[in-house]
């Protein structure tokens, strides 16, 4: 019932990606792994009773969002991931076990993201998880992405921000709104070499954006701030969308925040001195910046996965983890972290699907930053002494956690986005 044809190494450098497309058709191409981040061509016919994804392929979307017919689609478990999401795990684990983790004590204290970790991440394929193979990314789904950035994170979260922001707010703000020549322009560079960023506070701005200074002249097509906007490492500003180059003229990055968590992703201070911006550099419609940004924030709030930090101590003769009290903090952690990540892969899945997810996004959000820092907070205690001082992670995962009730829209704003939601679906 199937066909392999073999791809010499030459033909996959990188990692691509399988895309089923939806029946009448006879047989589904799908990219099926062979080992060394090669992959064989395997043919399934359409009438073959084995299943390559956990749902049918009406599910499957492609990164324009056309929502699927899912009446068929069988029931199955949120966290159970398919053969493409289980091998990004995989192999995310894998690389960010063999080629991050040497490196994240040295990148915290230095507060600088090592150039190749940047590197072998566009190389591994991290950076373009959504972007299409035309543009020379992996073509993957969005739950592809979260699965990757999750296994990141539990290395160290600095790398799996800039992840997490390049692929779910940079790459997708120009998928969904940019032109199709900013899409050739940007996206094959967005995959290979270029790593964006996104900005849209301003220090007297940060959930309300609608309060930022920087502004565009609708004549002279020029972004001036009064104040400085700010980058999280990786721009929408004003009430407009906009991209723009680091080298252009009137543009400067004006200093570097020193930051309590994260600290080798950078956090950077931007200055908009009469910078020009051609109109073919809006992102979508005039004026409606505020409104795509909100959106993009909406599909990158899954992306917050929840940390677990474990421990191998003992005290009294005995592991740590074999008290009663012990274990019964341990499974509470555990219980807290599993309910995070299935609002999380929730949110993801209806993502996908092209249903409604704001509200589960918010609350997968919400709840896990809410975790990541209770039980990062708990490993430190967990773990004496030693939990307190830098030779270990746990002190790091703790100040890393905080972030997660910040960015990304505060944990006010998820409650606030939450009860909006609940009003306007029971009051109707």
């Amino acid at each position: 019932m199937k066909a392999t044809v073999k791809v010499s190494p030459e033909q996959c450098g990188r990692w691509r990606v399988w895309r089923i497309d939806p029946p009448p058709l006879e047989s589904h191409d799908l990219w099926r792994y062979s080992g060394e981040h090669c992959f064989d061509q395997t043919v399934v016919k359409a009438n073959d009773s084995r299943r390559a994804f956990t749902y049918t392929p009406h599910v499957r979307m492609t990164t324009t969002g056309e929502p699927q017919d899912l009446t068929d689609v069988p029931p199955t478990p949120i966290t159970h991931l398919s053969e493409t999401e289980s091998m990004m795990a995989e192999s995310v684990s894998k690389f960010a076990a063999e080629v991050i983790a040497p490196r994240v004590r040295e990148m915290d204290e230095a507060e600088k993201m090592d150039p190749e970790i940047i590197e072998r991440c566009f190389e591994q394929g991290l950076m373009s998880v959504e972007i299409p193979e035309e543009y020379g990314g992996a073509g993957m789904n969005f739950t592809a992405a979260i699965v990757g950035i999750e296994e990141l994170a539990r290395v160290d979260p600095s790398v799996s921000v800039m992840v997490d922001v390049h692929n779910t707010l940079v790459n997708t703000a120009i998928l969904k709104y940019g032109t199709k020549e900013s899409q050739r322009k940007w996206l094959p560079k967005l995959a290979t070499n270029v790593l964006g960023s996104f900005c849209l506070s301003e220090p007297a701005s940060g959930s309300d954006a609608f309060a930022l200074k920087t502004a565009r002249d609708q004549d002279e097509r020029r972004a001036s701030s009064s104040s400085s906007p700010t980058s999280t490492q990786q721009g929408i500003q004003g009430h407009h969308g906009l991209h723009r180059e680091k080298d252009t003229p009137g543009f400067a990055i004006a200093k570097k925040e020193k930051k309590l968590g994260i600290k080798a992703s950078s956090t950077c201070v931007l200055t908009f001195d009469d910078v020009k911006i051609p109109h073919d550099h809006l992102l979508g419609k005039e004026g409606d910046g505020y409104k795509y940004a909100i959106g993009i924030l909406n599909e990158g709030r899954p992306a917050s996965p929840a940390r677990y930090v474990w421990l191998d101590r003992e005290q009294f003769g005995q592991k740590v983890g074999t008290f009663q009290s012990m274990q019964h903090q341990l499974a509470q952690a555990y219980t807290e972290i599993t309910a995070a990540r299935h609002l999380l892969y929730n949110a993801a899945r209806l993502k996908e699907c092209g249903k409604d997810f704001v509200r589960e996004a918010a609350m997968a959000k919400l709840y896990s930053s809410q975790v990541a820092g209770r039980v990062a907070g708990l490993a430190v205690e967990w773990m004496g002494g030693m939990g307190f001082v830098r030779e270990g992670t746990a002190e790091k995962m703790y100040r890393d956690a905080k972030i997660g009730a910040i960015y990304e829209g505060t944990s006010n704003i998820q409650l606030q986005t939450i009860a909006k939601l609940l009003e306007r679906e029971y009051t109707r």
